[in-house]
Formats: structure tokens, sequence, C-alpha cells
């Protein structure tokens, strides 16, 4: 692709991703509806979705922060309804759909109908988790939900592969499906096992956060295709690689976090708005080749498959959430209760995305019906974006599910920040008692005292009343006098190298200090 459609597509793509900000409508829904009007606007260049460069070269980043993210506990803790879904789920998504899809298309064969089935049967990361946190859904929904979509690219790619041998003619038989999704899962955990303790341990001795920033950016390139190239699972060499990592990044020091922080901002946004503007952009290449079908078929073809994903997906969230429950005593011990409304999320909140298209487009070219397989996995992930993705918020309105206790949180985190204080008061006490550091003045002593002490207090007051007519809590109005006295310590810098009292190079160490005051006072807003 030449430079200039490329840079037009990531410039268009953040665009529309800023605007859906100032917007009720979640941006992967708004960026989906913006690539498919700009297909047809004259002037734009024909965007085919190459499955080798989405596989190996976006989706592995794009699971990388979604996992690092992500809380290894509470994915622990809710293993079994993960499994239940990101395993079970995709293969009975696979059989279903593909056999709904054979008894519906003429002259379908089966091994080509769970080609199908495979390719749209795993709801997609990215838009999983950008849902889940613009809505701001119960904690363990969230984390369901996530679990869910980290691993299950993984078992749709394995069984991909199995239903296209079987397509092709080159099948080993059940026998050689089984012991190849025993190779993709085990030899794919495997590899993130053995990377995990090294990565680690190189980022901790790494002491330039630019070196370790810069091998933060390259970790899921490697875990996937050190995976791949074993025939193992890229995907859950990523995901394991991650979860560890991320599980341990306290153990990295606060420069390389900050900044690490920030730099998987930009990858992760950039990466999430140009996939789903993708996705949009996508529909010329698909009706191009669908010309052997006229158009009722098609669409009622759509349709149908549509309503089996949707059918599917309660049809095996129900009886995998209740089921274990009745039969287990253990399990109903160790899962907290839920009800039916749980499920009704979980069961509507299964979008497709772009992992669907990539593995689609990835279909060898003699695979017969190939066209309407790129056809229908279109369909699905636009109407399951759409339909799903607009409908989700008014449906978790209208099921009035417990809000987040925030302030069970802030008391929970105010707990949590006196007993750091009192360890932190009683670590100066015994440093101030060593003669090395007898020579430090009362005043910066006193100071030290003063920081924790800002720290300690910060989360309590949140607690506190309010200004009935600011809505600002004392912590407020603390942090916004102290930008406000920064902001115009900053003015007073830069006068003063306009004026040539100082150069540029320490305005940039003065303002750096005042940037780094700025985020310790900014970091509870964001």
């Amino acid at each position: 692709m030449e430079v200039l459609p490329l840079v037009a597509l990531v410039a268009g793509s953040a665009a529309v991703a800023g605007l859906a900000r100032r917007t009720p409508v979640p941006a992967p829904l708004l960026l989906v509806a913006a690539g498919l009007l700009a297909a047809y606007v004259p002037g734009v260049p024909a965007y085919a979705l190459d499955p080798h460069i989405v596989l190996p070269l976006l989706l592995p980043p794009l699971l990388y922060t979604a996992a690092v993210d992500s809380s290894y506990l509470d994915l622990r803790a809710n293993v079994r309804p993960i499994a239940m879904l990101s395993v079970g789920y995709v293969l009975f998504a696979t059989v279903a759909v593909g056999y709904a899809a054979y008894l519906l298309v003429p002259g379908l064969s089966l091994p080509v109908a769970l080609v199908l089935g495979a390719v749209i049967a795993p709801p997609d990361a990215v838009a999983a988790t950008a849902i889940a946190r613009k809505l701001r859904l119960p904690n363990r929904i969230t984390t369901i939900l996530q679990g869910e979509s980290l691993v299950n690219d993984a078992t749709a790619i394995t069984a991909y592969k199995v239903a296209l041998a079987a397509a092709v003619g080159v099948s080993a038989g059940w026998a050689g499906g089984i012991a190849e999704f025993l190779l993709a899962s085990v030899g794919g955990i495997g590899v993130g096992l053995l990377l995990m303790v090294p990565i680690h341990h190189l980022r901790t001795r790494l002491k330039e956060p630019l070196l370790q920033n810069t091998l933060s950016l390259l970790i899921p390139f490697v875990a996937y295709a050190a995976a791949e190239r074993v025939h193992a699972s890229g995907v859950l060499a990523v995901v394991v690689v991650a979860l560890y990592l991320g599980h341990r990044n306290w153990q990295v020091d606060f420069a390389t976090r900050l900044q690490e922080e920030a730099v998987w901002k930009v990858v992760a946004f950039v990466l999430e708005s140009v996939v789903f503007a993708l996705i949009g952009l996508q529909l010329p290449v698909v009706l191009t080749g669908l010309g052997e079908y006229d158009g009722l078929h098609a669409a009622t073809y759509a349709t149908a498959v549509f309503l089996a994903v949707v059918v599917a997906r309660f049809l095996w969230v129900f009886p995998a959430t209740f089921v274990p429950r009745w039969l287990s005593p253990r399990i109903r011990d160790r899962e907290t209760e839920t009800d039916w409304k749980a499920p009704v999320i979980v069961g509507w909140a299964g979008m497709r995305g772009v992992v669907s298209l990539a593995i689609a487009f990835s279909v060898p070219v003699d695979v017969p019906h190939r066209n309407l397989i790129l056809f229908l996995t279109f369909t699905t992930v636009i109407g399951t974006l759409v339909v799903q993705g607009l409908t989700l918020p008014p449906l978790i309105r209208a099921l009035q599910l417990p809000p987040r206790d925030v302030q069970a949180e802030t008391l929970a985190e105010a707990q949590a920040q006196s007993e750091a204080s009192r360890a932190a008061e009683e670590r100066l006490a015994e440093l101030l008692e060593e003669p090395e550091n007898s020579t430090l003045p009362p005043p910066l002593a006193d100071r030290l005292r003063t920081v924790m002490e800002r720290r300690r207090n910060a989360v309590w007051e949140r607690l506190g009343e309010v200004n009935p007519e600011t809505g600002e809590s004392a912590d407020d109005v603390y942090r916004r006098l102290a930008r406000e006295m920064i902001a115009a310590e900053r003015e007073v810098f830069v006068t003063l190298r306009d004026d040539r009292r100082i150069d540029d190079e320490m305005l940039r160490a003065l303002l750096r200090r005042l940037d780094l005051e700025e985020a310790a006072a900014y970091r509870e807003e964001n």
C-alpha cells in the first residue's frame, strides 16, 4: 500500500474515534459506519484486508494491551465460565452455525459450512473490551467477556484449520483434529510460559526507559512468532506472556511504567481505530465477488446466519451458566450467585470483529463458495456490531443491573493507602535514625511527611462533603489550585525563555519538573 492512503486511513480513523468520545455511541460502531460510508466516496482507495498483515501484525499488539490491562487474579477466579465461552462456545458455535448454513445454502458442503462456522464463531477482543469499558459493566461480567475474547481466537483459528483441511480433502479425521487442537493450545501456553520469565527478567534489568519500551513493543510479536514457528497458538502465547508481565508490572521502575502506559495507549488507540474502520471499508471488496448470488438470496442467507449466530450464543450461555451450578455444590460455593440478567448481557455481547474477517480473507481461492463465506462473515460482523452494539446500552439500562459501588471502591482504596502510609512512616523513621541520613535538614524531613500525609488524605477527602454549587470535594479544589499555580509558573518560565534569560534546554528541564508535579496532581482524574 502506498504511504498516502495509509496515512489517510490512520488520520481519518483517529479523527472519527476522537469524535466518538464526544458522543454516546461507542467508537467501534462509529468507525464501522464511517468506513461503510467512506468505501463509496469518490477518490477513496480500495483497502483490501490482508490476513498476512492483520493476524501477525495487528492482532498481537491488540491482544497484548488488552491482556496486560486485565486482572490475572480476576481471570483465574472466573476460569470456568471463561473456558466455557472461549473453548466450549466457540466449538459449539462452529458446529451449530456451520450446520445451519449447510441446511440453508444449496450446494454448500458440510466441511465448507464448518469453515464458515469457525470463521464467525469468536467474539472480538477489541469490540468486547471497548464496549465493556464504555458501558462500565459490573466487574465480573467485564472480566468474563475480556477473558473469553482473549482466548477464543486461538480456539477459532484451530477449528478453522481443521475444518479447512476437511474442506480441501486433506483431513486426518477427528483424531488428527483433536491432536492439532491440543498442539495449538498446549504448545501456545507452553511457549508463553517459556518466554514470560526471561522477558520479565530482561525488563527488570534494563535501566533505560527507552530500551525497556522498545522491548515492550517487540514482546507481542516475538511471542506470537515463536509460537507460530512451532505450529502452536500465537494468540495463547501472547496472552500468557502479557498476563504475567501485567501481574508483575510493579517490579519495573516507575519511569518505564509511566512511559509504557502512554506508548501503549497511543498504539491501542491507533490500531483499534484502524481495524474497525477497515471492517467498514471492506464492503466493495466483499460485494465484488458475490456476482453468482442474487440480492434476495444473499440477504436471506445473511439474515439467517446472523440469527443463527445470535441464537447459538444464547443456547450455549444459559445452560453453561446454570447447569454446572445445579450439578456441583462446589461450583455454587466457589462462585458468586447470579440471576438470569448476567447471562442475557453476556449472550447479547457477542460482537464479531476484524479477526473473523481476516480469517475469512485467508480462505484459499479454490475453496468452493469462498465469496459467499466472505460475504456472510462481513454481514455477520456488521450485524453484530451495529445491532448488538447499539442495543446493548439500552438493554443494560432496562435490566437495571446493580451499578458498581463507587463509594465502597473509594473506601477500599483509602484503607489501602492508609496501610501503605503507615508503612512509609515507619520506614522514614528508621531511615532518619541512620547516621548517613543525619545531614537531612528537618524542613526536608517534614516535607517528606507532608507529601506522605497528602497521599493518605487525598482519597479520604473524596469521601467527604462536596461543594453544593461546584460539586467539588476538598481534594478536587486542592488539585485545581495546584494546577493553576503550576500554570502560573509555566508562563513565567516561557517568558524568561522568550526574553533570552534562560535557553530552551533549561526551559525543557524546568517544564518537565512541572509536568511531573501536574501529573501527580492530575492522577485521580483519569
